[in-house]
């Protein structure tokens, strides 16, 4: 045993005696990885979810088409009760279906701008001249009034020049990064807890927040009234990359906001500086959204591998990851390389003649992006919520997740269980020569196994290798099929399938952290 997994255990508290008593089924752990690495359909799957259906926004038919395909590929698989489940009311579906904007004068160019999610059309094709308006203040407001009929318009917020990272845009974990979160010691219980009553700086935040609020629904209001035709706004990113949002709710009661174009830090900053120097620029532009109403539920998709034990086939092991992306792409990274990491799980597992004892369910989230409401809604409905758990809460053994881009496995996220950790690492012992090896009892967000862990269901995140998520295809333009890297969806696949085949057979379901104290609210 290497001394920084020595020293990785003892400061997690994992006793070097439990690893040592974890049984791993090395047969198993061969036919998975036959299957796993030499017969993969992984990309197969993702280029179905990317290239096949486009952009899966929450409640589009971009998302709605890949859950249908998504729902008979698993049964095709072999699995059973595949389906879409309704987890509750989402709103408004939304697409875009024609995008077109450039500069006319001083001279012709096609600009990279992205529709903001939920925002309306244009009437039509629009030509005319580029406004740049100044408001700090709501008391600017009233000088452009009669002014802004048809324009297209730009706030100028001051935005600085464009500044480029020292930081490479791949990259993969290295020994020394593992190692410092193998070292990492487990934080106090209760986390920080609540914070005091009045404090004057969260209250000032709160205000501020509060007040910028108020201020762009000023602006938004305003610029309705006076006809803006097309409202261009600063993407962030550069290099042609523009990181997209929403601009506007997709509440089925919401009122329709204007059409805005999010640009590339290129094209935007060099109409300003047009602008400013006080040279004329004019566009064309034609942007066609469309609403969708006609059903407003959000569905996760559901697929089993039945447990056969007599006593165990009640209790459940879970994987899954989110099946939305963002628009701007067609949601590569994020999160069909989850997503079909897992589908590729569950296919091996098949394919090896895999009979468990605990049944293994994978769930396909919807709606992540929008606050895991997906996965929030699965766990209210099937197992309870903090302080009124329902009897289903208690079967499920575990819930892997895999959110984090189409870099490879390096390890685990105990999520503070330490009691877990000396499992982990003998499930990752078979897996070191793909470079799999690091255990920290560290928690991480941002993604749907909060939502299972937030009931006290251990659930768990990877730990993957960020590539250029955080630099380039995170919610952006260039989170495509191209970004993903083969070889490491097939070892996390792999990986997948062998944490779940050895989690589905313990003669024990894994430790649980020690459930939280009730407060009296959820």
């Amino acid at each position: 045993m290497k001394k920084t997994l020595l020293f990785s255990l003892l400061t997690a508290g994992i006793s070097l005696s439990a690893a040592a008593q974890e049984v791993i089924d090395q047969a198993a752990v061969q036919k998975i990885r036959e299957e796993g690495l030499n017969r993969s359909q992984v990309m197969k799957t993702a280029f179905y979810l990317t290239d096949v259906a486009g952009p899966r926004l929450s409640g589009s038919p971009g998302l709605k088409n890949a859950q249908n395909w998504a729902v008979k590929e698993l049964q095709g698989y072999g699995l059973v009760n595949a389906k879409l489940e309704p987890w509750g009311k989402f709103g408004k579906g939304w697409q875009v279906n024609k995008n077109y904007a450039a500069i006319t004068v001083p001279y012709y160019h096609a600009i990279i701008a992205i529709p903001k999610a939920w925002t309306s059309s244009t009437k039509g094709p629009v030509k005319g001249d580029v406004m740049l308006i100044k408001i700090d203040t709501l008391t600017d407001l009233p000088k452009y009034k009669g002014q802004l009929n048809g324009k297209i318009v730009i706030i100028d917020n001051n935005a600085p020049a464009l500044v480029r990272s020292k930081n490479p845009d791949l990259s993969r974990y290295t020994d020394e990064e593992l190692a410092k979160m193998a070292a990492t010691t487990p934080q106090p219980a209760g986390g920080r807890g609540p914070r005091p009553a009045g404090n004057p700086q969260m209250a000032a935040f709160m205000a501020a927040r509060a007040k910028a609020a108020a201020m762009r629904g000023a602006i938004s209001s305003f610029l309705q009234q006076e006809n803006v035709a097309l409202i261009l706004s600063q993407g962030r990113g550069t290099d042609g990359t523009v990181f997209t949002t929403n601009g506007a709710s997709y509440a089925d009661t919401a009122k329709t906001a204007l059409p805005e174009l999010e640009t590339s830090g290129e094209d935007f900053l060099r109409i300003v500086r047009l602008l400013r120097a006080g040279q004329k620029v004019q566009m064309e532009a034609d942007v066609q959204t469309q609403f969708f109403t006609n059903d407003l539920q959000g569905y996760n998709v559901i697929a089993e591998i039945p447990g056969t034990d007599k006593k165990l086939k009640e209790q459940v092991v879970m994987i899954g990851g989110h099946f939305d992306s963002w628009h701007a792409g067609t949601g590569a990274t994020d999160n069909a390389a989850g997503s079909a990491v897992m589908m590729e799980a569950m296919r091996i597992l098949k394919a090896t003649g895999f009979k468990p004892k605990r049944t293994i369910r994978i769930a396909l989230w919807s709606s992540e992006e929008q606050g895991l409401y997906g996965s929030r809604g699965y766990v209210a409905a099937h197992f309870g919520k903090k302080d009124s758990l329902k009897a289903e809460q208690s079967k499920v053994s575990a819930y892997y997740n895999l959110d984090n881009g189409t870099g490879k496995i390096r390890g685990v996220y105990l999520q503070g269980n330490a009691a877990v950790g000396p499992i982990f690492q003998s499930y990752l012992e078979p897996f070191k020569d793909l470079g799999a090896t690091t255990v920290t009892i560290s928690n991480t967000g941002g993604t749907d196994h909060q939502s299972f862990d937030a009931v006290n269901i251990p659930g768990f995140q990877f730990i993957q290798d960020g590539m250029d998520y955080n630099t380039r295809t995170h919610h952006s333009n260039q989170d495509t099929y191209d970004r993903l890297v083969e070889d490491d969806l097939k070892q996390a696949a792999t990986i997948v399938a062998s944490f779940v085949y050895h989690t589905a057979q313990r003669a024990e379901m894994l430790p649980r952290k020690e459930a939280p104290k009730a407060t009296g609210t959820n």
